[in-house]
């Protein structure tokens, strides 16, 4: 007859631990691994039951959870079910540990003071609308336990695998890490190492799309139908900008000719911050938009931007964006525009036009490597958002070598391929 294996031995930190769960509770409590995290496990007369602990199976947690099951102890105790008191106990830990609103506000004092300290603007956009989703969820009749539950109940909001829901992840970790190292609060708020479990993966059929460009005669069309009014005029300068130079729609407020070698050069001052740091001013460089016979159009954009020619308001700063989405959605012809990129399952939007610079940049042949420079981006930045325009720049280079593996060969035959 073969005999099972036995289990392995508990190491000595269990075995104490075990020890310290009887010593605060009664014979037949214990705690035992599942899934890598620690379960709390009661033995009565008529059986086994068991509910999960907020907490990783390791050394360094058995603190926290010790005092997690003395206070189950006592609801039981006190006239309570294993799971019944599991339930009192996470929501009244999770109210009364720790104080999280007073977390929010010190880590908020925080990012504004300390690091790569943000704006108002990007606390406002960027970390206060998750943090107030949190502190909801924290304050509900079932709060999350630890920090991966309140990962996954404030992300379901996005869909999976979005940028939205990756920034998001990235910034509630923050805020959890702060309260975990800064604020002493107790290692089951510790967020995981890696976040991509939470932020998930694009469901099959749903890839994300690539930006569109907007092709040179759409851009055109796109300014001739724009209103003839001191507005409209404004406002088809923007889009020429914005076109040639691959702004942003924020940078239109941070254009500065300057005096250059090779004459007067154009800069954009706007310091945009990121995962990979904050960009610095840079110089743009034009890539002008043609008409149907390649004519390249004369705007004379920095020339009018010396005489200080009037773009349009753009709103509170940081609300560029938001600007030129709401102008341009009022406008028909974009809407025409929008209804033509749609019949190819394309999605036109303002960055469109900024998407203009990039595919023309790599149709010219431009290294990835400048384009990013001259679009204010990392080159892994670039790499990810502009996949598919670098993938033509890739078969134009192998098209441009087999085409020189057929010419003669010095020897007078013809190289060979396959």
């Amino acid at each position: 007859m073969r005999l099972a294996p036995m289990p392995p031995a508990p190491t000595a930190w269990v075995q104490a631990f075990r020890q310290q769960v009887v010593a605060s509770s009664a014979r037949g409590w214990s705690v035992i691994p599942h899934r890598d995290r620690m379960r709390l496990q009661v033995r009565d007369g008529t059986g086994y039951s068991s509910v999960a602990l907020p907490y990783p199976w390791q050394a360094s947690a058995t603190g926290d959870a010790l005092l997690r099951v003395r206070l189950i102890y006592q609801q039981v105790c006190a006239g309570q079910t294993l799971q019944g008191a599991a339930a009192i106990v996470n929501g009244a830990s999770s109210r009364t540990e720790h104080n999280w609103a007073e977390a929010v506000a010190r880590f908020e004092q925080h990012k504004k003071s300390f690091g790569n300290a943000v704006s108002e603007i990007t606390w406002a956009q960027k970390y206060e609308p998750t943090l107030k989703i949190a502190l909801n969820c924290l304050e509900a009749r079932r709060p999350p336990t630890n920090a991966a539950e309140l990962l996954d109940a404030v992300l379901i909001r996005w869909a999976p695998g979005s940028r939205s829901r990756q920034i998001a992840a990235q910034n509630l970790a923050q805020f959890l890490n702060y309260c975990t190292e800064r604020l002493r609060f107790k290692s089951c708020w510790m967020p995981p190492p890696k976040l991509a479990t939470h932020v998930g993966q694009r469901p099959r059929g749903s890839a994300k799309r690539d930006g569109y460009p907007m092709e040179d005669a759409q851009t055109l069309r796109l300014i001739d139908g724009l209103p003839d009014d001191v507005t409209g005029g404004r406002w088809r300068f923007a889009v020429q900008l914005m076109a040639t130079f691959g702004l942003r729609p924020e940078e239109l407020r941070y254009l500065v000719p300057k005096p250059g070698p090779d004459g007067v050069q154009l800069w954009c001052t706007y310091q945009k911050k990121g995962g990979g740091g904050q960009t610095k001013p840079r110089r743009l460089f034009p890539l002008p938009v043609r008409d149907l016979d390649g004519t390249v159009m004369q705007w004379n954009l920095i020339g009018r931007l010396q005489l200080r020619e009037e773009l349009p308001p753009l709103g509170a700063p940081g609300r560029g964006g938001d600007a030129v989405s709401t102008f341009l959605k009022r406008q028909a012809i974009w809407q025409q525009l929008r209804a033509e990129a749609a019949a190819f399952g394309e999605v036109l939007v303002p960055y469109s036009l900024r998407h203009r610079y990039s595919y023309e940049g790599h149709r010219l042949g431009i290294p990835a490597k400048d384009l990013s420079q001259a679009m204010g981006h990392s080159l892994e930045c670039h790499l990810r958002a502009y996949t598919r325009f670098t993938s033509s720049e890739t078969a134009r280079a192998f098209s441009a070598a087999t085409a020189e593996l057929k010419q003669p060969h010095p020897s007078g035959s013809v190289a060979a391929t396959s």
